[in-house]
């Protein structure tokens, strides 16, 4: 009766262990999983933080390339059409300051040709007088001082025009006219240290009054 007894003690307390170890493993487990479930659900929410902040990063860098892609396209179009006005511009003024010399070194050219072309016509004439044998011998020894004078008129013109050159003038022209002279100079502007030097040569040189010499800019 006593051995029973013990027996069923020693049965009733395994019992109780097993009990215990039963409980304390399926807590130990149902804590397990909640922390794996936890850990998990964190790292996925992490993960997907991650994620946004990739996607967002990503956008904005996107969006700034963009922008700042338009934004060097513009730039870069402003500055071209600018510098194709600029170009244009200088194009444009040198074209015009291209047709004004050409109008002036024209104008030199063509008044020189002109005023030589007036000595040949009047030498021409001049000298059929001398080859003519109806004209009177008073005529033709007029003739004759004509035809000298102009010589004389034509080489103290280039003189006196080389003579002014000289002084630093691009161009000029003389004209004269009896006892006047015009002088046509190439310039903007003459001061009085100029004027003064031109009308000492062509007096010099011409042999005209300085209040019979007429003296001009030409640009």
């Amino acid at each position: 009766m006593k051995v029973l007894k013990k027996n069923q003690v020693i049965i009733f307390v395994i019992a109780l262990m097993l009990i215990a170890a039963g409980y304390l493993n399926f807590t130990t487990n149902s804590q397990n999983q909640d922390l794996l479930a936890t850990g998990a659900l964190a790292d996925a929410e992490e993960m997907a933080g991650i994620g946004d902040a990739k996607l967002v990063s990503s956008n904005v860098v996107e969006n700034n390339i963009t922008q700042n892609t338009e934004t060097n396209v513009i730039e870069e179009n402003n500055i071209i059409e600018e510098n194709n006005i600029v170009q244009d511009n200088t194009n444009t003024i040198t074209e015009e300051t291209s047709s004004e010399i050409k109008e002036t070194d024209d104008y030199f050219t063509r008044s020189r040709l002109d005023r030589d072309t007036m000595y040949s016509q009047t030498l021409e004439t001049y000298q059929d007088i001398l080859e003519s044998s109806t004209v009177p011998t008073e005529q033709k020894s007029i003739a004759q001082e004509e035809i000298n004078r102009i010589n004389n008129e034509k080489n103290a013109i280039m003189i006196a025009e080389n003579l002014i050159k000289t002084k630093g003038f691009e161009d000029l022209i003389i004209f004269i006219n009896k006892d006047t002279a015009s002088v046509i100079v190439k310039c903007k502007e003459l001061d009085e240290k100029s004027i003064a030097q031109i009308q000492n040569i062509v007096t010099r040189e011409l042999e005209i009054k300085i209040e019979n010499i007429n003296i001009s800019c030409k640009e």
